[in-house]
């Protein structure tokens, strides 16, 4: 069988082909000096991806959908752009030790041995496709060329103090603001929900929060570190000469006619200016609560708070658990044309429609409590308080719920039934937290297990011990799923998050214990009772169903 018919035949067996337009296909090769496999791409019987993936398990490589791939910036930048066009590889990332480098010709042998002397490191040959590998070296060696760009011109124009009047009036097309637009843009490609900028002292550290763990992504040099710095400062209309005290700011933009803000916030460091931009995507605002993660009988209980006309219901949890995105999806159930829903924010994270937001302002007296006053003489059904951080702002919200509005806020705690105390130490008399409180929700992000590559297993009776997964009887050890890692999520075996969620509603026997300010152990063992799922059961259902691992479950509850 001649070469042709043997790969046609593999894309019949895989059912990426079928005989009827294999034998067309072979008909034109036989009148052209094309080969059938660009034949087929050709003429749409087969994606340039599903063959190379064929060809690749044939001989024994795995496959890498690079415009799935989160690139590693440090891998790719081992080797030149010289050397990965001439060979069109790119390495992007590692394998424990070994440094894996996507080919679009594994059979290479020169380039291989070259590569491996010159990143000095053992290879995992991958295979894909010589478009995306394309598109991949220059999307990261370009953002090389501009940094060493930026450098030299950093040189002459920004030594010592830089002229901010340059930066100011820059143009887009300057190497410094195509860098900055450069990594915001990655960032929200790679989904990141954050981007820190980390002076060091011989260099400046790029990471991406992508899925609640940080990557470094890129290392530009010392030169630039000022130009960085102050760029970023001028679109968030930070103070770009003070540089003693934090500061913060807000940059909108629009990235391929997708609207999205940058939370901006600045932290004096020994070597310079940190700066962490929040990535708030207006979509985010727009999710319905049922897909955020609530187990059926979690959403019941919530759902009959914040049905009800008056009351407060608290979400808790630790700074990035997703507190405001289960609000706001609330606020979207919530949003009516009957109804006067006003909020106020430090900051206003998202913009929703139909709602009367209100941003504070310490430095001209709009605190949270001075403006819950004046939102509480407009009238309003439901109102929304950004975070209760002191007596006054939980006096007066708490004061509000008693008298006819819902009102929904956060607090910085543990977990649901140390709620009440916390409000309590901060000054709230039991009985009024007793009566106004409603429903505590606390929350932890968890990610979500790569559907892809996740493995199911029977974990140990030692591991469900570790867990505190109580076994029925003798009862059989659960399947489960645990991460492995692929392509699709870029070796970590998870991808995307979730909310696990503890649902505390307050009933007459609760509100006996909060007046008599009994310890919180004892309010949760009375929430259990009356059929709270606590964090890790939750976390538990969440793994038996197999939506997250163990490990994970052990990383986000305590």
């Amino acid at each position: 069988m001649s070469e042709g018919n043997q790969l046609g035949a593999l894309l019949v067996k895989a059912k990426l082909l079928s005989e009827e337009a294999l034998d067309a296909a072979l008909a034109e090769q036989s009148t052209t000096q094309k080969s059938l496999g660009r034949i087929l791409i050709d003429n749409g019987l087969v994606t340039e991806s599903d063959l190379v993936s064929m060809l690749a398990r044939q001989i024994g490589l795995d496959f890498v959908d690079l415009a799935d791939f989160p690139v590693d910036a440090s891998a790719a930048g081992l080797i030149s752009a010289t050397v990965a066009r001439r060979y069109q590889a790119l390495p992007i990332g590692w394998q424990g030790s070994k440094l894996l480098l996507a080919m679009a010709d594994p059979s290479n042998v020169f380039a291989i041995d070259d590569i491996r002397t010159i990143t000095k490191s053992d290879l995992k040959v991958v295979v894909s496709t010589r478009e995306a590998i394309v598109e991949a070296i220059d999307r990261h060696h370009r953002m090389d060329s501009d940094a060493e760009s930026i450098s030299a011109q950093a040189v002459s124009e920004y030594q010592a103090e830089e002229d901010l009047s340059t930066i100011r009036e820059a143009t887009e097309d300057a190497p410094l603001v195509k860098l900055v637009n450069m990594l915001i843009t990655q960032a929200v490609v790679d989904r990141a929900s954050d981007i820190h900028i980390e002076p060091g002292e011989k260099d400046l550290r790029v990471r991406y929060r992508i899925d609640g763990v940080l990557h470094e992504v890129m290392r530009p040099p010392k030169s630039i570190q000022s130009g960085i710095l102050s760029r970023l400062k001028i679109m968030a209309d930070i103070n770009i000469a003070e540089r003693r005290i934090p500061q913060d700011g807000r940059v909108n933009i629009t990235l391929g006619g997708r609207a999205v803000d940058l939370r901006v916030a600045t932290l004096p460091t020994v070597y310079g200016e940190k700066i962490v931009m929040r990535i708030l995507d207006k979509g985010t605002a727009l999710l319905k609560l049922s897909d955020l993660g609530f187990l059926p009988s979690s959403m019941e209980r919530y759902a009959q708070s914040y049905q009800k006309p008056y009351g407060t219901i608290l979400v808790t949890g630790p700074t990035g658990s997703g507190k405001s995105t289960t609000l706001y999806a609330t606020l979207n159930i919530l949003n009516e044309d009957t109804k006067n829903i006003i909020t106020v924010e430090d900051p206003v994270e998202y913009r929703l429609p139909g709602i009367n937001q209100v941003q504070t302002n310490n430095k001209a007296g709009m605190t949270f409590a001075a403006a819950l006053r004046s939102i509480l003489r407009s009238d309003p059904d439901i109102v929304l308080v950004g975070e209760i951080r002191d007596k006054e702002t939980a006096t007066i919200a708490i004061e509000a719920a008693l008298t006819g509005h819902l009102v929904l806020s956060t607090l910085h705690t543990n977990d649901a039934a140390s709620t009440p105390t916390r409000l309590i130490e901060m000054g709230v008399e039991p009985f009024l937290v007793a009566s106004a409180l409603d429903c505590i929700v606390a929350q932890r992000l968890a990610r979500r297990l790569c559907e892809k590559c996740k493995q199911a297993y029977r974990p140990s009776e030692l591991e469900l011990q570790r867990v505190g997964w109580d076994l029925e009887g003798d009862g059989e050890a659960p399947e489960v799923f645990h991460a492995v890692g692929c392509s699709q999520c870029g070796k970590t075996g998870y991808r995307g998050r979730f909310a696990i969620h503890e649902v505390l509603t307050v009933s007459e026997e609760i509100e006996r214990l909060i007046v008599g300010r009994d310890h919180s152990e004892d309010i949760k063992k009375m929430a259990v009772a009356q059929g709270m799922l606590t964090l890790k059961q939750a976390g538990l259902t969440h793994v038996s169903q197999g939506t997250t691992s163990i490990e994970e479950i052990l990383r986000v509850v305590a």
